[in-house]
């Protein structure tokens, strides 16, 4: 039985802490924060709840997985999961509007033609064939095994993109696979709109960030009763089912090494935790710039991807009942001077205080900005297209910034998944660090950002401490 110590209890680190302890380790958590879940928090106000991270779930085989793997009871008895439908709608600058259904390409492809023109559907359905190829190229070895050291290959654009122009020249980035083979705005916008979900500007990413339509379009999207929040609630449980300890307000100051290997913890009170292994789960740039100090040679230091947007959330306690015909996910596309939101409005018992009343929150993604306030202004002129009598029904409304992120998970930044192509510039950290010893877990490791990638770090770490250096993944 190994001594294993984890830092922070984000959901990456509980789910590769709950593997690591049914394999018989003694597993324990420290967390600077005084509660679980890292970038999944919840808000709670006068019998309103709001989740002020993801507010829905893609891929929720990563946590049935986790549930069979790690006790008797399976994730749905722990969680009620309901699929979104329709999945999302859309409400592009000129004001058409569209309903896309969840996990059904043909009622994609129907419905896009019906809202945009025909052959809209078609040019859409074409572009996911194509963003299919780049998932089946990269899927098991961005998602399902460890990150290798030779990394050539996912440097390489897997998206089978058009090619256009006397010097035909390739398509390389998202927003140029809008504007070369969907040919109409509202579809790029379409596009980019997933893009700018995950925290990726378009213009700059790669053109194989096609596979996050792709994911969400073919395996749907799902929403836990209660909000997100109810599923950092049942892994934690799960963890203390396998008796995996946790040790809530207390900072690691420092990785212990010895001999060129880590070894333990040093605690900001001075008192050092001796351990066979150590899993990271706090952001990786924070853990290597402040707490892994001396690696000197560049070529030690692992690949961050280039700097992503932060979060922006308004969450909105408004008076009256949710109007009949209301959807759970509603995207208000970008104008010239006002920014692309997602408006979610869970139509959830548990969030509000009574069928009289409603909670909505307002999610947008942006770069550093002199005034949040004056941004989540624009976000709620946007909101206010969807949400009927918006300004008259609100009670009160809190602000979330990339500021608070960066209190409750050490990074500013929220991490994306990981994407191939653009030489390797957008790969997070591999699970296996340059330091014998020393693993990744969460969002800023392999294989990125979002709660399904988090929960495939967390299976990942815990298979290369129990296998060891030649566990490939699962087959």
């Amino acid at each position: 039985m190994a001594r294993i110590v984890v830092i922070g209890a984000g959901l990456g680190a509980m789910a590769a802490a709950a593997r690591l302890a049914v394999a018989g380790h003694r597993v324990t958590v420290y967390e600077i924060n005084a509660t679980y879940g890292g970038g999944v928090r919840r808000l709670e106000r006068d019998g309103f709840g709001f989740d002020t991270g993801p507010g829905l779930l893609h891929l929720p085989a990563v946590y049935r997985d986790l549930f069979v793997k790690t006790g008797k009871q399976p994730l749905e008895e722990c969680v009620t999961l309901t699929q979104v439908d329709p999945a999302s709608r859309h409400v592009f600058a000129d004001g058409t509007t569209v309903d896309l259904p969840n996990a059904s390409r043909a009622g994609t492809v129907a419905a896009l033609d019906a809202a945009l023109g025909a052959g809209a559907g078609e040019r859409w359905g074409d572009f996911l064939g194509r963003a299919r190829e780049a998932w089946d190229r990269t899927r098991r070895p961005l998602l399902e095994e460890p990150q290798g050291a030779d990394t050539t290959a996912l440097g390489r654009e897997p998206y089978p993109a058009l090619k256009a122009g006397l010097l035909r020249r390739p398509t390389t980035t998202l927003a140029q696979v809008g504007a070369r083979e969907l040919r109409d705005p509202r579809l790029a916008a379409l596009l980019d709109s997933y893009a700018w979900g995950y925290g990726f500007d378009p213009a700059t990413a790669p053109a194989s960030a096609a596979v996050l339509p792709y994911m969400e379009q073919t395996f749907g999207s799902w929403y836990v009763a209660g909000g997100i929040r109810a599923l950092a609630d049942a892994v934690y449980e799960r963890c203390l089912q396998r008796r995996v300890e946790f040790v809530f307000g207390t900072e690691v100051t420092e990785v212990l090494q010895e001999h060129g290997r880590a070894v333990g913890l040093k605690l900001a009170g001075g008192e050092t935790v001796r351990a066979d292994h150590v899993v990271a789960g706090a952001p990786v740039p924070m853990l290597y710039q402040e707490q892994l100090v001396g690696w000197e040679r560049q070529d030690e230091w692992p690949r961050f991807q280039p700097v992503r947007t932060g979060r922006v959330t308004v969450c909105l306690a408004l008076r009256g009942a949710r109007e009949p015909g209301a959807v759970h996910r509603t995207v208000v596309h970008a104008t010239a001077d006002l920014p692309t939101v997602t408006v979610l409005r869970p139509d959830d018992p548990s969030l509000r205080p009574d069928d009289d009343h409603e909670s909505v929150t307002v999610t947008a993604t942006e770069g550093a900005l002199s005034s949040w306030t004056e941004f989540a202004g624009k976000m709620l002129i946007q909101a206010e297209m969807v949400v009927p009598d918006l300004r008259e029904r609100l009670l009160w409304q809190e602000l979330r910034t990339p500021d608070d992120t960066l209190l409750e998970t050490g990074a500013a930044e929220v991490p994306g998944p990981a994407l191939a192509g653009d030489r390797g510039r957008w790969l997070p950290a591999a699970n296996a660090s340059p330091v014998p010893g020393l693993y990744f877990a969460g969002g800023w490791s392999h294989p990125g950002g979002g709660l399904a990638h988090a929960g495939m770090s967390g299976a990942l770490v815990a298979g290369l401490i129990v296998e060891g250096a030649g566990f490939r993944g699962s087959q």
